[in-house]
């Protein structure tokens, strides 16, 4: 069972994520002919002063 973990900074709508979610199901299928219903994708959203780049917040760099 293929699992996806996937790190995102908050901020995507609903809808975005399932398309996300439903991407990487996709591509996952493809490259290694995975059974779909075998697929696992999950997503770690985390707050935006939590994720660091370049030693600042993404949230003080207003991302």
């Amino acid at each position: 069972m293929p699992i996806a973990t996937i790190n995102i900074i908050e901020g995507r709508t609903d809808e975005q994520k399932e398309k996300l979610i439903e991407k990487v199901t996709q591509a996952i299928h493809e490259a290694i002919d995975a059974p779909i219903p075998n697929i696992r994708v999950m997503l770690n959203e985390m707050p935006k002063q939590h994720f660091g780049i370049a030693g600042q917040s993404a949230k003080k760099l207003g991302r």
